[in-house]
């Protein structure tokens, strides 16, 4: 069978272009699962006395999993030891989670470079200078050691609060009087990097406190 030459082009043209959509959703994929998520915020909750708190999310159009169930938001009885009693259900928490898509952010000018094998260390002073008590960074390097032990180095950021608002706005009624919260930004590297160390400072903790934690893997 004679082959048409105009016909073999428009072939090879329209398969070259599936090819590259089904690439390219592919790819699209892979950048949502691996950039600009952020994972495991949790809020902890320490008034001075028990008492009924409400807890609203600024984008909850973004986020993709939340425990207890976020439903306008959450409403829950606050024990001064940071014990929760989720009034929708009746449950005992310890902290409220979300999950939810961000924005993603490259390596900045200003940061840290770390050897994989220094995560600990390197963690358990920062966080300190962060305003996290020892339960509380114990739960974070737990949570992150997987993802960046076993790494050569990382590159690692904690957001500004100004960052951190704009990703997702925390509302907490009544209002604490200290609010820490932590956004981690990270990424793996092959080799060192030259970045401007970060000043890293948190609030003095005293009354109502107020306190979140999380992380975003970003591109390098």
């Amino acid at each position: 069978m004679k082959k048409h030459p105009v016909l073999e082009g428009i072939i090879i043209a329209v398969s070259t272009l599936i090819v590259l959509a089904v690439l390219g959703v592919i790819g699209f994929y892979f950048f949502i699962l691996n950039f600009g998520t952020s994972k495991k915020p949790i809020i902890y909750l320490y008034p001075e006395t028990a008492q009924t708190v409400h807890v609203e999310l600024g984008s909850p159009e973004r986020l993709t999993h939340t425990y207890p169930k976020y439903e306008g938001g959450w409403d829950v009885i606050a024990q001064p030891n940071g014990d929760l009693t989720d009034l929708k259900t009746g449950r005992s928490l310890y902290a409220l989670y979300w999950e939810g898509k961000g924005s993603s952010t490259r390596v900045k000018k200003d940061g840290f470079v770390v050897k994989g094998t220094d995560t600990i260390s390197f963690l358990e002073e920062k966080l300190a200078l962060l305003g996290l008590n020892e339960r509380e960074a114990n739960e974070f390097i737990i949570y992150w050691l997987p993802e960046l032990e076993g790494n050569d180095y990382n590159y690692i950021r904690f957001q500004t609060p100004e960052e951190i608002n704009s990703g997702m706005e925390l509302k907490i009624s009544p209002k604490p009087d200290t609010l820490i919260r932590i956004m981690m930004e990270y990424t793996a590297l092959n080799k060192p990097i030259e970045v401007r160390p970060q000043e890293l400072k948190a609030p003095e903790r005293k009354g109502f406190t107020a306190v979140e934690w999380g992380g975003t893997k970003i591109k390098p």
